[in-house]
């Protein structure tokens, strides 16, 4: 496999193996960007990660540190918008519901487990 244009081969494997660890539970880490010393295209390669769903990326060299923190971690508008589905489902009149709407969109419970996923990355994040 060629690999000359970037990941485009690898896509569909890459997805796969994202949904894999999510059906078991598992975080999935994105492999090395070897060029070490090309931050464009090792940003590229962390927003496509974070587009496919992977937690993190496997880092070869201290400088790729600061960028793979700041891009995989989540933003504030993400934090906030998670923090706000939490509050509704702590609601007692939502305890028990499986859909409400949350600033008039609906939520599902699912919705409640990615927020709270979204709450701890961030709270670990958090120095």
């Amino acid at each position: 496999m060629k690999t000359s244009n970037g990941r485009a081969a690898l896509l569909p494997s890459l997805s796969q193996t994202v949904l894999a660890a999510r059906a078991f539970g598992l975080d999935c880490i994105d492999g090395v960007y070897n060029d070490f010393r090309d931050e464009t295209g090792f940003a590229g390669e962390c927003e496509q990660g974070v587009s496919l769903g992977m937690d993190g990326k496997t880092l070869i060299h201290p400088g790729q540190i600061d960028a793979c923190n700041r891009i995989f971690s989540p933003s504030p508008a993400e934090v906030d918008w998670a923090t706000r589905i939490i509050a509704a489902f702590a609601l007692p009149e939502n305890a028990a519901k499986g859909v409400i709407t949350v600033d008039g969109k609906m939520v599902e419970r699912l919705h409640l487990v990615m927020a709270e996923r979204v709450a701890a990355i961030a709270k670990a994040a958090t120095p």
